[in-house]
């Protein structure tokens, strides 16, 4: 090669290294000056929702979202999806308020389409629901009824499968919880309502949904802080919460072959429902989650996207895991 095209090819290299630099630079003068790199605030966890002292609200069991002061965040308007469950299909018992209402729009958002189990008592909240899932053009099913009985699980599964096409996820997440001094002041018909609710409806309704679930499926249940440090007032409760933790872990074991994953969220004091239907004392709900390090009690859209995580295929190998979510307290 002679001097004078070494000498063009170097001009040219030369050239185009600048070019190069020019482009890479240029975004990031731009953003300096325009602002758009600018990051949106941080959110304090300490201060962005109520903290107590709240006023006392009694409601018969099971309670109402739509009647809570302050009312509860479901992610009605925060929860931005990005399309993670594009296509499933999932079954949240409890769907009308609390943490299963908050998955229940969680879902919708990311693509799926729900049905949701709760009483006929919480209709005026259900109706809400429904009508978020539908604003996202998703299939919205409404299943009313009372999971205590096993026909009516069987019929639950049944349902959802038939209007959904098919199932993906269950999210056994409805319970009942009721504060008592003393074992001494729980009913044999108290004890066996907390039972039949928490431990023997997710028992019947996995066992009718199994033959329905694919590889790839998910299986989640809604345990609690209590399964690991037990209120003194909530002996019954707490019990069931244990199992369900336990239950998340041995199924876990059992269907991972199968390429089912079984996982559970346990969360800490949220506002919801169960605390002012009885969940708590009137005289405890003024102060509710102000012991934690938080300083407040969590709100149900605080925990919809770790429904949304275990139940997301990029979460694959995650099984027999209980995810907690107590505000600095409590366990795991």
């Amino acid at each position: 090669m002679n001097e004078e095209s070494q000498l063009s090819r170097r001009q040219a290299i030369q050239g185009l290294g600048t070019g190069i630099a020019a482009v890479v630079a240029t975004p990031v003068v731009a953003a300096s000056h325009t602002g758009a790199a600018v990051a949106p605030a941080l959110d304090n966890p300490t201060t962005k929702y109520p903290k107590p002292p709240f006023k006392e609200q009694p409601q018969p069991w099971p309670g109402l979202a739509s009647k809570m002061d302050p009312k509860p965040d479901h992610g009605e308007t925060s929860y931005k999806g990005s399309g993670r469950l594009a296509g499933r299909k999932a079954l949240i018992t409890g769907g009308d308020s609390g943490m299963g209402r908050a998955a229940a729009i969680a879902y919708a958002r990311e693509g799926a389409d729900v049905a949701i189990n709760y009483l006929p008592a919480e209709e005026p909240d259900a109706r809400e629901v429904i009508a978020l899932i539908k604003a996202e053009g998703r299939k919205a099913i409404a299943i009313p009824g009372d999971i205590r009985e096993e026909a009516f699980c069987q019929r639950l599964v049944a349902e959802a499968v038939r209007a959904l096409g098919g199932l993906d996820i269950v999210v056994s997440n409805a319970a009942r919880q009721q504060t008592h001094p003393s074992i001494l002041d729980i009913s044999t018909e108290q004890f066996d309502w907390t039972m039949k609710t928490n431990i023997y409806a997710p028992f019947w309704i996995i066992k009718a949904a199994l033959p329905h679930l694919q590889p790839g499926a998910a299986i989640i249940g809604t345990t609690s802080e209590q399964a690991y440090d037990p209120s003194a007032e909530l002996y019954d409760y707490a019990q069931t919460k244990a199992a369900t933790t336990n239950f998340v872990k041995s199924l876990a074991k059992q269907l991972g072959p199968k390429g089912i994953r079984v996982n559970g969220v346990a969360p800490g004091p949220i506002w919801t429902p169960l605390q002012p239907s009885g969940g708590a004392t009137q005289e405890k709900l003024k102060t509710f989650g102000g012991q934690t390090p938080l300083g407040r009690p969590g709100q149900p859209a605080e925990l919809a996207s770790i429904y949304v995580q275990l139940a997301a295929s990029d979460a694959s190998y995650a099984t027999g895991q209980v995810y907690g979510a107590a505000g600095g307290s409590g366990q795991p």
